[in-house]
Parts: C-alpha cells; sequence; structure tokens
C-alpha cells in the first residue's frame, strides 16, 4: 500500500448547496462556503470560499461571485468544477507538479436524477478523480450519526440543508422510503429577506438573512430561552435613506411558519410510505435531524409535538453527512449501497 497511497489520494466531498467539506485520513481538513468568485473576462477563478462569500454582492462587472449548486445539484458546470478542483489544490498546496490520482466519493441528494448524478460525476472526474463514488445524503448522515444502517430495523432521517430537505428511512443498508424537497436553508433565507421587505420596507441580501437565520431564527413562537433581537441596517425601500430595524425571534418564526409546515407535511407524507413494522422501529427509536436545518430554534420540539414521536438533534448536525461520506470512503468495499 506504501507506494501507492502516495499515487492516491482518497477523499470525501460532502458537496453542499451551503458548504463545501473535504475529509482526508479521518479528519475535516476543509470546511468553506460553496462559493466562487470568476473573472468574467479571463474565466480565471479569483476567490473560493469563505473569500468569495464575502465579495457575494459587492463585486463589479468583471468579477462575479457563483454557488454552483442550487437546490442540492449542480447549477453552473464550469463554476463546480473550478470549485472542486480549487478546493482539492487547497488542501494539497504544494503539489504544482505532481497531481496525484483521486479516489473520491461524493454525496448527492436522495432524489437525484439520472442526468443530475451524471452531472456531479463529470464535474468530479474532470477535476481530477479517478475513481468516483456516490452516495446518498440521507445515508451518509445515518452513517455518520453512527446508526447500524445495515441492520434490519428501520431508522428516519431528516437532512436540511442549505437547498434540499432530504427525508429517508433506512433499513438494511437501503432507503425504504425517501422524499426530497427543494425546501431547506436557502428557501427560508428568502422567506426572510421577502418578510423584511413587506413589513420593514428593508432591503436585504442573502447573506444578511443568513445572519437573522442565525441569530433569530426560531420554529416556535415561544421559546424558553429567547434570542436577543439582532438588529439590521438597510436602505429603505421607498427614500433610500439608511434604516436600522430591531428583529426578534417571534416575527421570523411568523415568517419561516410556512415553509416549516411543508417540510411536517414532508415527513408525514413519508411516515404515511412506511411498512408498519418499520414504522414501529421508527416511534421507538425516535426520529434524527441532521443538516444546518437543524439548529434552527425548538424546530425539534416544534416537530416532536406535530408528529408525536420524539425527534433527535444528531450531535454535531453540520457535519454529520460528511462523517458518513468519510466513513463510507474507508469501507467502500463494504458498502453495497454506494453509486459506483
Amino acid at each position: 500500500m506504501g507506494l501507492f497511497s502516495f499515487l492516491t489520494q482518497e477523499i470525501a466531498l460532502d458537496l453542499g448547496t451551503a458548504n463545501t467539506i473535504i475529509i482526508q485520513n479521518d479528519k475535516i481538513v476543509l470546511d468553506e462556503p460553496s462559493y466562487v468568485t470568476i473573472d468574467l473576462k479571463t474565466d480565471k477563478l479569483v476567490a473560493i470560499g469563505e473569500k468569495a462569500r464575502q465579495m457575494q454582492g459587492k463585486t463589479h462587472a468583471n468579477l462575479r461571485t457563483i454557488r454552483p449548486l442550487r437546490d442540492g445539484v449542480i447549477a453552473d458546470f464550469n463554476a463546480a468544477e473550478q470549485m472542486i478542483r480549487g478546493m482539492i489544490k487547497m488542501i494539497h498546496p504544494h503539489s504544482k507538479f505532481f497531481s496525484p490520482a483521486l479516489k473520491m466519493i461524493v454525496c448527492i441528494p436522495s432524489g437525484s436524477t439520472e442526468v443530475e448524478i451524471r452531472a456531479v460525476r463529470d464535474s468530479s472526474e474532470h477535476a481530477g478523480g479517478r475513481e468516483v463514488y456516490m452516495i446518498y445524503e440521507p445515508m451518509a448522515a445515518a452513517i455518520g450519526i453512527n446508526l447500524e444502517v445495515e441492520a434490519p430495523e428501520g431508522n428516519m432521517i431528516v437532512d436540511i440543508g442549505g437547498g434540499t430537505t432530504e427525508i429517508a428511512v433506512i433499513s438494511l443498508g437501503g432507503i425504504v422510503t425517501n422524499k426530497s424537497i427543494r425546501i431547506a436553508g436557502d428557501e427560508l433565507n428568502s422567506d426572510i429577506m421577502e418578510y423584511m421587505r413587506h413589513q420593514h420596507n428593508i432591503k436585504i441580501g442573502e447573506r444578511t438573512a443568513e445572519d437573522i437565520k442565525i441569530n433569530v431564527g426560531s420554529a416556535l413562537s415561544k421559546l424558553e430561552t429567547p434570542p436577543n433581537d439582532y438588529i439590521i441596517q438597510g436602505p429603505n425601500q421607498m427614500t433610500a435613506l439608511p434604516i436600522e430595524v430591531p428583529v426578534n425571534y417571534q416575527e421570523i418564526s411568523h415568517c419561516l411558519e410556512k415553509s416549516i409546515s411543508k417540510i411536517e407535511t414532508s415527513i408525514l407524507n413519508a411516515l404515511e410510505q412506511t411498512p408498519p413494522e418499520l414504522y414501529a422501529d421508527i416511534v421507538a427509536n425516535g426520529i434524527y435531524l441532521t443538516g444546518g436545518g437543524a439548529l434552527l430554534r425548538g424546530l425539534d420540539k416544534r416537530l416532536t409535538d406535530k408528529i408525536n414521536i420524539k425527534f433527535h438533534i444528531a450531535e454535531d448536525p453540520l457535519r454529520a453527512v460528511a462523517r458518513g461520506t468519510g466513513i463510507a470512503l474507508k469501507n467502500v468495499d463494504k458498502f453495497s449501497f454506494l453509486i459506483r
């Protein structure tokens, strides 16, 4: 293995709509926002990850900041390829002359079409992947939170990411029922932008909406430990003069109500399609929440009250999918559910 391990690098890639995480040798070696900034004149990469995110909404005519993934799938093929290549370079900055063959495992939404799977495979291969495997996100999340995915027992995962919410029942190393809906972190940000425009007459961008969600986002209108109001500044829509608006968690819970209700309905639909024996396991084990959306205040309590099944927030939910992808990479031969 010695010589060949030098020639072949193994990496696990959680290619998320909001963040991309790379795992190598069981360690997270890169965790960056999924953004690239490209010079339109030369088509060259100017910035990647956090640096590119900071440029969002602040670029001039020659620069463009792009999120290559939308709703969990590749929306801009060229930008995705540049981003994957650039991020791999970030973890191997010294290999200018020698680029090792890559064995990659990439996670994809469970509702991906053949065309979308092909796009991820092509981007990964163009970025240097010699052997590319794929794993469905809810399966990776289940492995990442140490569930026995190959046991004859039903486990339900709700993975709320940036672009999609993945709801899946897993048993015997396969997905029994799954729903993949395009209501997730980005949609919640859009709800907040819309609400601020209508309610407060203030125009905000995606980054500010994300900050509001992190600081005062809530799924319940009554919290035991409420966060402090969050103050935002921006232009008044009518006068273009600067205004300052304090935002509290109750109004955000009100503006996110519609989207969270849709997530609830999808969970109920998935439960409806679950075979009775597995349903009994899920009631006994509870349902696991992963992904950044699991961190929304009061979401677990709201879902538990509504659906009457205990919801558990996974430990470090943001990285559950990435960790599971890393474990799958070590056991490529063992896991039959990987897409080759």
